[in-house]
């Protein structure tokens, strides 16, 4: 686990390396098909070196739940335990792991028509203003969120609305789950924030600037198909939503690169976040120059090897 440009892809390929394992990406983004370089999708090369599951899976037309991840994630540990192999799940969706360790079960599928509801009213008050009214009724959940963090306040917001008690409630409620495995929580997480954003600075950087296709030009093939717009959860990614305003000629690039900076450090500090409240991870600085190496070694020793 770890925030986004923290070196979790190259900590899982040296694991893989050494150890036969089946990587599990633990990331909302890369379920999604077509959409390669705001992602930082790993490369053929890099999934040549093991089998890489739920990469790939969805159109970015359709949405994806943490439920789901956790029932297609159950199964996988399950096919790759038995092909003789280590199960390594990757990624910095931090409600996915959570999802996994404790389970889902007490809040209510999605509801299109609240969710219609609360887009209409997001798009008169602002994602800000969505927080104001998710802090009057859970003043747990709306602590945890960013102000600008608009897909998750809405959806504890349509929870809310759905059964009339805080999602922060229904967690809490929630009856401890068991897994058939042990899992072992690695963190790889900055001892310098600055220099964690300086990398995040640089990788989006090269998003934009690449050779051949970049972020631009990926999301005007999206932009092309009738079916995608704004309020799609796909379409919400960091880099994908500043890009978009973009083309639609809302901002300039300069405030394109600034816009989707400030997003994606603040989707690092909210990942760092979720990190802390898990009190037995095992954390490693992922500016280490040994970090892939120091991870293999812990994972090596868990195992008895």
């Amino acid at each position: 686990m770890g925030p986004t440009a923290s070196g979790k892809t190259a900590a899982a390929l040296a694991i893989a390396r050494v150890i036969p394992s089946e990587i599990i990406s633990v990331d909302s983004a890369l379920v999604y098909r077509g959409m390669d370089i705001g992602t930082a999708k790993p490369t053929a090369a890099e999934r040549a070196v093991a089998p890489h599951h739920l990469i790939d899976i969805l159109d970015p037309a359709e949405a994806y739940s943490a439920m789901q991840f956790r029932i297609a994630t159950l199964a996988l540990v399950e096919q790759i335990v038995a092909r003789g192999k280590l199960p390594l799940l990757v990624g910095g969706t931090m409600l996915y792991f959570k999802a996994l360790r404790d389970g889902l079960d007490v809040l209510p599928e999605a509801d299109a028509t609240v969710r219609a509801e609360l887009d209409a009213e997001a798009a008169r008050i602002g994602s800000p203003g969505m927080h104001a009214k998710l802090a009057l009724v859970d003043p747990a959940s709306a602590a945890r969120l960013e102000p600008n963090d608009s897909q998750r306040i809405q959806r504890a917001l349509e929870i809310f609305r759905l059964t009339g008690v805080p999602m922060s409630d229904l967690l809490a409620q929630a009856a401890p789950v068991s897994l058939p495995f042990t899992l072992l929580p690695v963190g790889l997480e900055p001892s310098d924030r600055s220099v964690l954003h300086q990398r995040i600075a640089s990788r989006f950087d090269a998003m934009l600037d690449r050779a051949g296709p970049n972020l631009i030009d990926e999301v005007i093939g999206l932009r092309a198909r009738s079916d995608l717009h704004p309020g799609l959860p796909s379409m919400r990614c960091v880099g994908y939503r500043q890009t978009w305003e973009y083309l639609d000629g809302q901002i300039d690039l300069p405030t394109l690169r600034d816009k989707g900076l400030a997003a994606t450090r603040q989707l690092a500090k909210r990942q760092l976040t979720w990190l802390r409240a898990i009190p037995d991870r095992h954390v490693i600085d992922c500016l280490d120059p040994a970090a892939s190496q120091l991870v293999l070694a812990h994972i090596e020793r868990a195992l008895g090897g």
